[in-house]
């Protein structure tokens, strides 16, 4: 059992990892390649349901399999060496149906035509990516996608618990991951209403996904993670909270 479950988890993260680089090739506008922009066009109204239906669609699928609650149910039918890949390959299924169904909305928001530009606003978009991968990194790439713990499983050693822990990225912003998304979705020179709808729905779910995040991991870790919230901006970096004021309260209480 402890072979299949790691051969499972092999072939879910080279599933997702087709997944991915066909992702950026999709939001980049690669040629030869389902993009983004490209693809029959119809009413435009019917293009924005199917898209929103598919956009929410990878949405419940990633914020319901995340919850601890779900993880408590699902793990009494599916053994938890497979839990994450399992989520996993629900997350790349959801997102293979979005590339294969996607519908364009070709019309121009914003157009960017100095090579100047373009040249920036391509290389921020490919920072965003590569703040995607190495931030995974940063944690642990391979427990991320399920693959350390069906090798944990096949080799007979315990998970370790979890541990918290700030590494490069993490020590400048909460959530470097998201940040390399944002700037991958919305750093592009030709800016259609599909691509605008798409990076205004993804980067809109990353803010809810973010409020249910930190409330798990506060729940997790505590205080820990509380003074690590306060230190540490969400996703601009440098952005500091500043320290609440309070007024000095008397000792002996308000006068009469």
């Amino acid at each position: 059992m402890g072979f299949m479950a790691f051969a499972y988890a092999v072939l879910v993260y080279l599933f997702f990892l087709a997944t991915f680089l066909y992702t950026i090739g999709f939001v980049e506008g690669i040629p030869g390649l389902k993009t983004i922009d490209s693809g029959p066009t119809g009413a435009p109204w019917a293009a924005i349901i199917v898209d929103v239906v598919l956009l929410g669609i990878f949405a419940i699928q990633h914020s319901v399999m995340a919850r601890q609650g779900f993880k408590r149910w699902w793990t009494r039918y599916v053994p938890s060496s497979a839990e994450r890949s399992t989520y996993v390959l629900a997350a790349s299924l959801a997102v293979a149906l979005l590339l294969w169904q996607w519908r364009p909305l070709p019309s121009v928001v914003w157009s960017v035509d100095s090579q100047s530009g373009q040249v920036l606003l391509w290389s921020l978009s490919g920072l965003g990516w590569a703040i995607v991968l190495a931030a995974t990194f940063q944690i642990s790439h391979f427990e991320l996608f399920g693959l350390q713990q069906a090798l944990q499983r096949w080799r007979g050693i315990a998970p370790a618990a979890p541990q918290f822990k700030t590494p490069l990225f993490y020590k400048f912003v909460r959530h470097p991951l998201y940040l390399g998304f944002i700037l991958a979705f919305w750093a592009t020179p030709l800016m259609t209403q599909g691509h605008l709808l798409f990076a205004v729905a993804t980067t809109g779910y990353i803010f809810v996904g973010i409020f249910f995040e930190e409330r798990d991991l506060i729940a997790h870790f505590g205080e820990q993670y509380r003074n690590y919230r306060q230190r540490v901006p969400m996703i601009v970096p440098f952005l500091r909270h500043k320290p609440t004021r309070t007024r000095p309260v008397s000792p002996v209480g308000p006068s009469p």
